[in-house]
C-alpha cells in the first residue's frame, strides 16, 4: 500500500502538537488550567527567601538554587490547594528539597526558615528513609526510592488538597500525609519523634513554594502548577 505525501502530513504535525517542550505548556495543559511558574529564560516571579534577586542566573533553561544567596529560591505567590509538577536533576552527593506551604519568609528566633514550611526531600541516595528523595522530610518515609541516579532528570508531582498531601516521583506515588493527624509538636501520629516544634494540624494551608540551596548544584525545570478548587 502506497501512502501519499498528503496522507503522511496529516500525521506528522500531531507529535509537535502533543509535546510542549521544556518550560512550556501544551494546549491541553492550558485548557486544563495549568500555570507555568518558570519560563526557562528569566527568574521573573522568583526571589530568594530573604526577598532579594537570586545571585544564580538561569542556566541550561533551569533554576539552580545553589549559590542563590539565601536558604532557597521561592515563587513570589502563595498557594494553598494545588498540584505542582516539575523536573529535577541532582549533582553527585546533592542534598536539596522542594518546600511548600512555607507560611512566612521571616524565620522564627533560633530557627531557619525550613521550620516555616514542609519539604519534599531531594537527595542523592538510594535508600528510602525520612531524609531520602520522596520523603516528606522527617515526617513521612517514602515507600521506595524511585529516583534516577544523579545526572538524570526526574519528575516530581506534589498534590496538596486540604490536609491531604501526596508525593509522586517518576510516576510512582511514594508518600502521603494527612496533616490533621499530626496534632503534637515533635511527634508523628505513631508516637515516634521528628525534629519540628510544629503541630502540622494547625500549620497554615497557604504558603510559598521554594527550591532549597543546601550546598550542592541541582537543577529544576518545567515547573507548572494547577490550582485545585
Amino acid at each position: 500500500m502506497r501512502i501519499g505525501i498528503t496522507t503522511l502530513l496529516l500525521f506528522l504535525p500531531l507529535a509537535g502538537i502533543a509535546a510542549a517542550g521544556d518550560n512550556r505548556l501544551t494546549p491541553a495543559e492550558r485548557q486544563a488550567g495549568w500555570i507555568l511558574l518558570f519560563d526557562g529564560k528569566t527568574l521573573d516571579g522568583w526571589i530568594t527567601s530573604d526577598r532579594q534577586e537570586s545571585k544564580r542566573p538561569v542556566e541550561s533553561v533551569s533554576i539552580n538554587p545553589h549559590g542563590c544567596g539565601h536558604y532557597m529560591v521561592v515563587h513570589e505567590k502563595k498557594w494553598e490547594n494545588f498540584i505542582l509538577r516539575l523536573d529535577f536533576k541532582l549533582s553527585n552527593g546533592c542534598n536539596s528539597g522542594v518546600f511548600f506551604r512555607t507560611f512566612s519568609l521571616e524565620p522564627r528566633p533560633g530557627r531557619d526558615i525550613g521550620f516555616n514550611g514542609l519539604e519534599i526531600a531531594i537527595d542523592d541516595t538510594t535508600t528510602a528513609g525520612y531524609h531520602d528523595t520522596g520523603a516528606i522530610y522527617d515526617l513521612v518515609k517514602p515507600s521506595e526510592n524511585a529516583m534516577h541516579p544523579a545526572g538524570r532528570w526526574n519528575e516530581l508531582e506534589l498534590e496538596c488538597r486540604g490536609s491531604d498531601i501526596r508525593v509522586a516521583i517518576n510516576g510512582k506515588t511514594v508518600s502521603s500525609m494527612d496533616a490533621s493527624q499530626f496534632t503534637e509538636p515533635f511527634l508523628r501520629p505513631d508516637g515516634t519523634s521528628h525534629k519540628f516544634d510544629v503541630a502540622y494540624s494547625d500549620h497554615p494551608r497557604s504558603g510559598y513554594i521554594g527550591l532549597q540551596d543546601h550546598g550542592s548544584d541541582c537543577w529544576y525545570r518545567n515547573i507548572k502548577l494547577r490550582v485545585l478548587k
